[in-house]
């Protein structure tokens, strides 16, 4: 069966396992807008991020008494999903704990991952539901990477990142893995930001959000730009690979956050986490736009 989606204007393609976009394809151009992995690089293209976002303290956290083993980003970006719904335009992909997963992350979830086409737009959803009579914690969160250039009449350094609404947002510092929210700062994002692999040489930017933003990634030499809106997630992370120079770029709306500093452990206290009482459900989204003409 193939995983893909199609209208007038983009197809998408997919994988099962980690419920993953693969491809995003202008069908008028041709365009590739989505990373295409190198295992030297980023083997990656767009991975889900699930029941963490980053990296716990010691890759590890407590609950109930119990320390839990979990590596960077979660679980779901390496297991493989059921495709639950599947129209010429729209997919939906689901994973459910099992025994597998209660090993390291002891909770009872439904995710379900919807993608859809509309024009130019590849809508993309986030919908967890609790199905146990405890609490659910978890963070989740999109890591779409974007091939820069996005055509071959220039380069990396010739793109810059526009920010909607022009304002100054709080940018939240690393320090190594974690962050340093006792340390934020206000990041002029009321201007442009050129792109350059060393700007990533601390690793991600990340900003804190609170209200509908859009990130888009463009240049000045031609028409062809990609953008990403992001309605209600608290944070986007921007990363590229440092001192690995890998011609994408990935904008990443975040339910979530990689410990803190002074994190203690205790997965209820983790600065981000999300929780969800018995039988209740949380939705995230973000729209991934392909421009064909320029975006202002």
């Amino acid at each position: 069966m193939s995983l893909s989606i199609k209208n007038q204007f983009l197809q998408a393609n997919f994988t099962a396992k980690g419920a993953e976009l693969t491809n995003l394809i202008s069908l008028d151009s041709g365009n590739e807008y989505i990373w295409q992995g190198d295992p030297k690089i980023w083997n990656r293209h767009a991975p889900v991020l699930f029941p963490i976002v980053g990296r716990l303290k010691n890759d590890q956290y407590r609950y109930q008494g119990k320390t839990y083993h979990m590596t960077q980003h979660g679980f779901a970006r390496d297991r493989t999903f059921q495709v639950v719904a599947h129209q010429s335009d729209a997919i939906s992909f689901q994973l459910k704990d099992d025994q597998k997963t209660w090993q390291n992350y002891p909770f009872a979830f439904e995710l379900t991952v919807t993608y859809q086409l509309l024009d130019n737009d590849l809508e993309v959803t986030y919908f967890v539901h609790n199905p146990a009579q405890k609490p659910l914690y978890f963070s989740i969160g999109g890591h779409p990477g974007f091939n820069i250039p996005l055509t071959t009449d220039n380069k990396f350094e010739d793109y810059y990142i526009s920010y909607e609404p022009k304002k100054t947002r709080v940018q939240i510092p690393l320090v190594g893995a974690y962050n340093d929210a006792a340390h934020k700062t206000l990041a002029p994002t009321d201007t442009d930001l050129d792109l350059s692999h060393e700007l990533f040489h601390a690793d991600a930017l990340i900003y804190e959000l609170n209200q509908v933003n859009t990130f888009t990634l463009k240049n000045d030499q031609n028409q062809h730009s990609v953008s990403v809106t992001v309605p209600n997630a608290p944070y986007t992370g921007i990363w590229s690979p440092y001192p690995k120079a890998g011609n994408f770029v990935c904008i990443e709306p975040w339910w979530g956050i990689a410990d803190n500093v002074a994190a203690s452990g205790d997965f209820t206290q983790k600065m981000g986490i999300n929780h969800l009482a018995p039988g209740a459900d949380f939705t995230g989204s973000f729209t991934i736009t392909a421009h064909q003409r320029r975006a202002f």
